[in-house]
């Protein structure tokens, strides 16, 4: 397995829609594996493909607490076909924009329709903080940021901050 570099804002790779995936191979599967090996590294909770750099959807995922055994998930060409009306505040962060925290609402349910590691069509009904998880990493596939969610003044502060980091890194 291997631990593949972040896209970090301001790169426009974050804003790509990532294209279905076709079949499930060893390829895939690999990918998988390496995208867990680098939440894990970083460390997160969720990463799409995207944020490695590859505009495919399927991202993975690992709400088990620190002390549980690791539960890992993959979602292949995920797709919300059902949210509630009730909604849920949480404290996002993401792997792509790190250091930064704001709170978004969202559904606080959603059922999920996607195909497993093997292949096979699967269904998840969510809450909590794997509901929260799943509809973030799902944006990521449509060029979504949970700072879209926020206030624009807040938004443009936050893409000001990491452009200005981008273009001293550069300089180095």
């Amino acid at each position: 397995m291997t631990i593949k570099p972040l896209i970090i804002l301001p790169d426009p790779v974050l804003r790509q829609v990532s294209k279905p995936i076709e079949r499930v191979d060893a390829d895939l599967k690999r990918l998988a594996d390496d995208m867990l090996e680098t939440m894990y590294d970083a460390p997160g909770i969720g990463l799409a493909a995207i944020q490695v750099g590859v505009p495919r959807r399927i991202l993975v995922i690992d709400v088990s607490r620190e002390g549980e055994e690791k539960q890992p998930q993959v979602f292949i060409n995920p797709k919300i076909v059902k949210s509630s009306n009730e909604r849920s505040v949480y404290e996002e962060g993401c792997l792509s924009i790190p250091d930064y925290y704001a709170e978004v609402e969202r559904p606080a349910t959603v059922s999920v329709e996607y195909l497993d590691r093997d292949g096979k069509a699967q269904t998840v009904e969510a809450d909590g903080l794997l509901a929260t998880c799943l509809q973030h990493e799902i944006d990521h596939l449509n060029g979504v940021l949970f700072i879209d969610y926020i206030s624009r003044l807040k938004r443009e502060m936050v893409i000001k901050k990491f452009t200005k980091a981008a273009k001293s890194a550069k300089a180095l």
